[in-house]
């Protein structure tokens, strides 16, 4: 099993000068030290609007800057916005490719599309057409990554004549594609366009079981029609994380951090919002229903506490059985809510000296296993791709210039 760290740059108020710039760099000195101790993924998340929740509106420059300063983690946008009204897709298809020759081929990239009224109606986007709208893109940027030149497209949500897109990716075809996936539709809609599962949902190793049933089966069945030139299986779920040897303080340092994360998920989509005016955490705090140390009691009576937070043990036990059901790799959301930053860096110090390194051990042969179980799976659905015929030489347009050769001449 791989593992990951995960950033939305949560920023609970009250805010004070230089908050929100020292969430970030401590953010990347969190991605420094995940690299040294042999985290595989740093993944970041792109949200508008989002205050309080997610202060993670530019991920290509954070993860660039993460880039620059790392050796062998991959950077990970988990997700980009991928809808036209956000990012153009050639834009998109550009930044995807520069940060994948920043990071000397280690970028991975996530699709989504945001859910939330403050996101969509800001860049006015229609909800009920999010889906279809995020899909076409995501096509086309895969295209773009691929295409010399890109014949140009006419679609619902955008069109734009034939260009070279430039620069081109370091990995070939493009770098691995995920999705965003929340419930088990879109784990279905993942494997049907043959990308990574990014589920966003907090499960429990059996519902995790279910959800791998479905995207492996459909992987293996002639639903696979990849949206992308690459098939990327893999499934990846994020788990609350906050290791201490005593379980007790493991609770302290991330319980309320973490059930800030859910609550604020479901806020944002349900309730009404006064942009900058925000009091998300306020509301969490008044409507949370059992204080840390309630939890803690109850904690004392159980042999593990199997939610990503407690002891080296309890982290193991909650691990391997993600492991059994199927999952491929686990991203830590270790920042969430006031968690501080001290506590988040000795968690993953822990874990990386007492808990990775088994798991770790496993990788090269499980990875081998599945590679050769599922290429003729794989083979078959890249066969069943419905690509975009390339120009011929003589079918490329000339694009006009837009100056006068005679003008030229005369110095204009």
């Amino acid at each position: 099993m791989r593992f990951g760290v995960f950033y939305e740059h949560q920023l609970p108020r009250p805010w004070g000068e230089g908050d929100e710039a020292r969430l970030f760099h401590e953010a990347l000195e969190q991605v420094v030290l995940a690299d040294a101790l042999g985290y595989d993924y740093a993944w970041e998340v792109e949200h508008h609007f989002l205050e309080e929740y997610s202060h993670s509106s530019a991920p290509e420059v954070f993860l660039a800057a993460a880039a620059a300063r790392t050796k062998n983690i991959r950077v990970g946008h988990g997700i980009r916005q991928v809808i036209p009204h956000y990012n153009h897709p050639a834009r998109t298809a550009e930044c995807l490719a520069t940060l994948d020759i920043i990071s000397n081929g280690r970028l991975d990239f996530g699709i989504g599309e945001g859910a939330t009224r403050l996101e969509l109606g800001g860049f006015g986007i229609p909800a009920k057409e999010k889906r279809a709208l995020a899909l076409e893109a995501a096509e086309q940027i895969a295209n773009m990554m691929v295409m010399s030149p890109y014949p140009g497209f006419e679609g619902a949500g955008f069109s734009m004549p034939c260009r070279n897109v430039v620069p081109k990716p370091v990995q070939k075809p493009h770098p691995p594609m995920w999705m965003a996936c929340t419930n088990r539709d879109t784990i279905r809609i993942a494997a049907s366009i043959g990308v990574g599962a990014l589920a966003f949902s907090f499960l429990d190793p059996e519902e995790a079981r279910g959800w791998a049933e479905i995207y492996y089966g459909i992987i293996k069945s002639d639903q696979c029609m990849p949206i992308g030139h690459s098939v990327n299986a893999n499934i990846a779920m994020v788990s609350n994380f906050s290791v201490h040897r005593d379980r007790a303080e493991a609770i302290r340092r991330g319980q309320e951090g973490f059930e800030f994360f859910s609550y604020a998920i479901n806020a944002l989509v349900a309730h009404d919002a006064i942009p900058g005016r925000s009091t998300l955490f306020d509301d969490f705090l008044r409507a949370r229903k059992m204080q840390d140390e309630e939890i803690i009691a109850a904690a004392r009576m159980a042999t593990h506490f199997a939610s990503g937070i407690g002891t080296p043990d309890d982290i193991r036990a909650h691990l391997k059985g993600f492991q059994e059901a199927g999952v491929d790799q686990v991203i830590f959301l270790q920042q969430a809510g006031r968690n501080r930053h001290a506590h988040i860096c000795e968690s993953l110090e822990l874990f990386a000296a007492e808990v990775m390194p088994e798991f770790k051990a496993e990788v090269a042969a499980r990875e081998a296993r599945k590679a050769g179980e599922l290429a003729p799976y794989i083979e078959a659905a890249l066969k069943r791709k419905k690509r975009m015929a390339p120009l011929a030489d003589d079918a490329i347009p000339v694009v006009k210039a837009s100056v006068k050769k005679a003008e030229v001449n005369e110095g204009r």
